[in-house]
């Protein structure tokens, strides 16, 4: 495993990407897995989910600096925590990568996509007609993956609560470069909140990741 992206947001929040190069057994190695992780394990399919999973907690003691064992369970709507540690989390992964992002300061989210033309075939699942109207067409896929992240990375920061891409968030009009961000709008049940994304493309992926 190699660590292929390092960024710190502030003096609390940091993202990792790391590419994932080794066999599950040889990650499993690198871990102390509790029975329900162990169960967890092998309730999933083998192959890239296996790899996703354990990757994700190998990068976590990467970026916690410890060789001790982590406790990650998730909540009832399946978003990870650390009950013994003072961090929020998020989780990420897409083919050869897993990704997580560690913030002392309150909520966050990532999201990583690989990048194809797929995406224009579900464009209006996620997107207004209002937010297709401002989509470049010169870039128009690497905009819809950064739109895409955009949201993704909103849902999970707000916890995986109900909340449909297209209904209840709207992205302000942004002109996309390679690297920048982007304002998303959240109204749901009464809360109306604005979250300044990070978006960047990376490789063939692209990256979204948002903090409160």
């Amino acid at each position: 495993m190699a660590l292929a992206y390092l960024k710190e947001l502030d003096a609390q929040t940091r993202i990792a990407l790391w590419r994932i190069e080794e066999h599950s057994e040889h990650l499993v190695a690198m871990l102390q897995l509790d029975q329900t992780e162990r169960t967890k394990l092998e309730s999933l399919s083998k192959g890239k989910r296996t790899l996703h999973w354990l990757a994700t907690r190998v990068l976590l003691r990467y970026l916690l600096q410890t060789p001790n064992y982590i406790r990650c369970p998730s909540d009832v709507n399946g978003k990870p925590y650390l009950p013994d540690y003072p961090f929020e989390i998020s989780l990420t992964h897409s083919y050869d990568y897993a990704g997580v992002m560690i913030s002392s300061s309150g909520p966050c989210g990532i999201d990583l996509e690989i990048v194809k033309e797929k995406v224009v075939r579900i464009k209006e699942k996620f997107l207004k007609p209002g937010e297709l109207a401002c989509i470049q067409k010169d870039d128009e896929i690497n905009q819809l993956y950064a739109c895409w992240c955009a949201k993704e990375a909103v849902y999970k920061l707000q916890g995986n609560r109900g909340i449909s891409f297209r209904r209840d968030m709207t992205i302000a009009p942004f002109d996309y470069k390679s690297q920048g961000t982007m304002q998303v709008q959240l109204s749901k049940d009464g809360l109306e909140k604005s979250y300044t994304v990070y978006y960047e493309r990376f490789h063939e992926y692209m990256l979204g990741y948002v903090k409160s």
